[in-house]
């Protein structure tokens, strides 16, 4: 496997690549047809340099993924909105009045900062909680910071066993395994074409997933290293060392992506096996949405050409 530097992300029917300062946005309208969209972005890094440095340019980097991605969800929302003859509620008046042309800015953020703190209460706050109610019959602060951790990931299985049930999140996911196939098709040094996305694995070591199985497993560690007696501190620790278990697990990811070896597959199979719940294998369509997604964005053939030809 060769590293191409692209990644993506699932989207309401569609598909999100990004390289480099670049993403697309490949959706399947209504009508059948693809819509393509290409965009600039200028990282934060680019103009903080000290934003570049290990650890903390996992942390940037997560929240700028995060902000691309919920800009892209909402893009793509749009293609399948029916708005002819609805009158936009007084709560969408009264942000277009107090924010005029900047309104879809201050929604995206909101929206970020909203999934921020849902993330933060269910997925750190809640198992701390639960293990704090049993915690008077374990002493161990080591077994209870283990606990803690294994309810964490229960929560999430949880979570999207849930979410899942759905048409649409179901779709998504089979978005989501289109996109992977896309981006193991070619850095396996195969041309991409419908027929070799098709063969190609639905799991890669770079997804989301993996980073968020990581962010639990190096929570583990930082809570059971660096502990506190007062309970409301408990809460308050999970919130501040957010930031750095992030950069941490972007490292981490990072390595596991760039790397190949019998040990780098060991250690990357729990979070590709987490990938089993939220990728399904898609259909012919979603994978030429994936396609175009890639081919907006990324010179497939020049980096086969450099790669693997010689």
């Amino acid at each position: 496997m060769k590293y191409s530097g692209i990644g993506g992300q699932a989207v309401i029917e569609g598909i999100m690549m990004r390289n480099k300062n670049k993403y697309s946005l490949a959706v399947r309208k209504p009508d059948q047809t693809i819509d393509v969209n290409v965009a600039e972005t200028t990282p934060f890094s680019d103009k903080h340099p000290w934003a570049k440095l290990p650890i903390i340019r996992g942390a940037v980097n997560f929240v700028e993924s995060m902000v691309v991605g919920m800009k892209t969800l909402m893009q793509s929302a749009e293609y399948f909105e029916d708005d002819e003859g609805t009158e936009p509620s007084k709560f969408e008046k009264w942000l277009t009045a107090k924010f005029g042309d900047k309104v879809d800015k201050v929604i995206m953020t909101a929206s970020v900062v909203i999934a921020l703190v849902i993330s933060v209460v269910v997925f750190m706050w809640l198992p701390l909680f639960l293990t704090r109610l049993v915690s008077p019959w374990i002493q161990s602060e080591t077994l209870q910071a283990l606990i803690e951790g294994l309810l964490r990931v229960a929560i999430f299985i949880l979570y999207i066993k849930i979410v899942s049930r759905t048409e649409d999140i179901k779709r998504t996911f089979m978005y989501h395994g289109a996109e992977h196939k896309c981006i193991n098709c070619i850095e396996h040094g195969m041309e991409l074409n419908v027929e070799n996305v098709a063969k190609s694995s639905k799991e890669h070591k770079r997804c989301g997933t993996s980073f968020v199985f990581i962010v639990m497993a190096i929570s583990i560690i930082f809570f059971v290293v660096i502990r506190v007696d007062n309970t409301l501190m408990k809460f308050v620790l999970r919130l501040l060392l957010i930031p750095l278990i992030a950069g941490v697990s972007y490292e981490v990811l990072k390595f596991l992506g760039t790397h190949d070896s019998p040990v780098i597959d060991i250690l990357a199979k729990p979070g590709l096996m987490m990938q089993g719940l939220t990728t399904l294998e898609p259909d012919e369509s979603m994978i030429e949405v994936g396609i175009a997604a890639v081919e907006a964005v990324f010179d497939w053939r020049a980096y086969l050409d450099e790669n693997f030809k010689s």
